[in-house]
């Protein structure tokens, strides 16, 4: 602050005395040589002062600005070379997958051809299973069947029997050979045999 109040009072010097100079009326104009020459080494003083404090402002400020601004663009050089070669490493990582893309292609279908080929295989070990299955229910239920048959055709031919039976016995039986066989049994149940 002080610094810059010092500048400013010089500048306001050099400009007061450079006003000094140009204000004057036409008659001092005609001063002698001697004067202008002083006065111009004024001017040129003023100006030197004012260009002495501008430059020293100028090295004390702009030294430290501009060092700070290298600094910040190296760091941002810095910056942009890590991201350069993070960049590079994800363009290498994804050449890299691209490049074994292929290969996991072709490994995908290997896996997903062995796999149909063991679900294939699960498939018919499990068909077999079943048609195994249905066939030893069907010779069971054939089993049954037959049994029922044989039983079925058992009655049957005891009934066919007992038809035959009935016939033939309806043909023998006559009025005489029934009266006869009450008879005998009534005689049966009269006379237990002991």
């Amino acid at each position: 602050m002080k610094r810059l109040t010092l500048v400013l009072l010089i500048a306001g010097w050099s400009a007061a005395g450079f006003a000094q100079t140009s204000g004057k009326p036409a008659a001092a104009e005609s001063k002698s040589e001697g004067e202008r020459s002083g006065l111009e080494a004024w001017k040129w003083a003023n100006f030197l002062i004012l260009a002495g404090g501008l430059g020293y402002l100028i090295r004390k400020n702009a030294g430290p600005f501009f060092a700070a601004r290298g600094k910040k663009i190296q760091q941002d050089m810095l910056d942009a070379q890590e991201m350069r070669a993070d960049a590079e490493r994800r363009a290498a990582d994804v050449d890299r997958r691209l490049a074994n893309l292929e290969k996991e292609i072709a490994s995908l279908k290997a896996e997903s051809q062995a796999e149909a080929k063991a679900e294939t295989e699960r498939s018919m070990q499990h068909t077999a299973s079943e048609i195994a299955k249905i066939r030893a229910h069907a010779e069971r239920e054939i089993v049954a069947a037959g049994k029922a048959a044989r039983m079925d055709l058992k009655r049957y031919s005891a009934e066919l029997a007992v038809q035959l039976a009935e016939q033939k016995i309806s043909a023998h039986m006559t009025g005489e050979a029934q009266d006869n066989l009450v008879q005998g049994f009534v005689h049966d149940l009269k006379h237990p045999a002991s």
